[in-house]
């Protein structure tokens, strides 16, 4: 049972001597949301590794302070200002920080929301190194042939991974926008005829960067046509195993029995911890030097000098670059992030082997709209100025 009280935990498993956030009651739902399990819900599952990657946990406090618009700041002041469920930091493979609150441990699984579609572009790189997909400049409907002749089936592979179908489509996250109606069409009839509605192309493909979640859906159903396995069963062996998750995951299901691709794994907080180390060492486990994502795959991900001008950091369409799922920081250095609303994410910096995993119940889809966006971007950039320069 959750307390939702004024709380906060500490560096690694017990309470916190600090106050903690006051949650709103709109922060109170997104609690509920992103940290229980719902009953009744259709989910796959991915199992644990037999061999979990090990974590060691931090013998003292991180000292972490930083400046932001004339305040000094600490991790302490963070917790407090926001609905942090739960905030981990590694360095080198190893856990320097971890905190929770509102009654939240480690042994909670969290709702990943958008996290889940740099997980399904890593599914592709695997399912084209498996030989399952040779190529990305294939078109959608080679795969989904229900989608022949229409824009969404015209559009390559790369450019649904890129979110540059050039399809109008419009995620707003208010009532009546295109990604609920989307929903709405998935849940009843599947994600492929349900696309079927989205039809007219207002931009050239591979022009333009445009969010829309639909295009991973779309990929997750191309994955699952490819490999002819459901996605929590393709990945599990090659993925969530390989990376040496200690816990179960979960993989929401849409109406005809499809992974939501787009937003719906659920997992321990140190799984996705894993997760982020396997990505700060180029797609190899540290404690067995196995080669887990292909690494030439993932430089292509993650690695904004290799994408095209339209893609990249300050592209007219977004401050973050974007390519294969994954967000792009706007620095010399490759650093890269996996982001869901309300307050997910994963921070990779693979020059100083740092990672930050931070979750959250934001009232606010769109934690730009409120103060926890530019917080979380000083709170990371002081994480890894901690360490070395930015």
């Amino acid at each position: 049972m959750l307390i939702f009280a004024a709380l906060a935990g500490c560096a690694t498993t017990s309470d916190h001597a600090v106050a903690g956030h006051t949650l709103t009651t709109e922060e109170r739902r997104q609690l509920a949301l992103h940290s229980q399990d719902r009953p009744g819900v259709r989910v796959n599952v991915m199992k644990p590794s037999a061999q979990p990657m090990p974590l060691a946990t931090p013998r003292t406090a991180l000292p972490l302070t930083w400046n932001l618009q004339g305040k000094s700041l600490s991790i302490d002041d963070y917790f407090q200002r926001h609905p942090v469920m739960a905030l981990l930091i590694a360095k080198d493979g190893e856990i320097v920080f971890e905190r929770y609150q509102f009654g939240l441990t480690a042994e909670h699984r969290f709702l990943s929301n958008s996290m889940a579609k740099s997980i399904t572009g890593l599914g592709m790189g695997l399912a084209r190194a498996d030989g399952f997909i040779p190529s990305f400049d294939a078109l959608a409907q080679t795969y989904l042939p229900q989608l022949t002749g229409t824009a969404y089936g015209e559009t390559t592979l790369q450019n649904l991974m890129n979110m540059a179908s050039g399809v109008k489509y419009e995620e707003t996250y208010k009532p009546g926008d295109d990604h609920g109606k989307f929903r709405l069409a998935a849940n009843r009839v599947g994600v492929v005829l349900g696309a079927k509605a989205f039809n007219v192309r207002e931009a050239p493909q591979g022009t333009r960067f445009h969010y829309a979640s639909i295009e991973t859906s779309l990929i997750g159903a191309v994955l699952q046509t490819a490999t002819r396995e459901s996605l929590a069963r393709y990945l599990e062996p090659r993925l969530w195993q390989a990376i040496g998750a200690e816990g179960t995951a979960t993989w929401f299901l849409d109406g005809a029995g499809l992974e939501n691709a787009a937003g719906g794994v659920r997992a321990l907080p140190r799984d996705y911890l894993r997760l982020g180390i396997v990505l700060a060492n180029d797609g190899q486990r540290p404690d067995t030097g196995k080669q887990v994502i292909p690494r030439e795959f993932l430089l292509d991900s993650t690695d904004w000098h290799r994408v095209a001008a339209a893609f990249r950091p300050r592209n007219p369409s977004s401050y973050y670059g974007y390519s294969n799922y994954f967000w792009l920081e706007n620095s010399r250095a490759r650093r890269f992030m996996l982001l869901g609303i309300h307050g997910q994410a994963i921070f990779v910096d693979p020059a100083h082997r740092l990672v930050m995993v931070h979750l959250a119940a934001s009232e606010h889809a769109k934690v730009g709209e409120g103060t926890m966006g530019n917080e979380r971007a000083a709170l990371w950039r002081a994480v890894v100025q901690h360490y070395g320069k930015w």
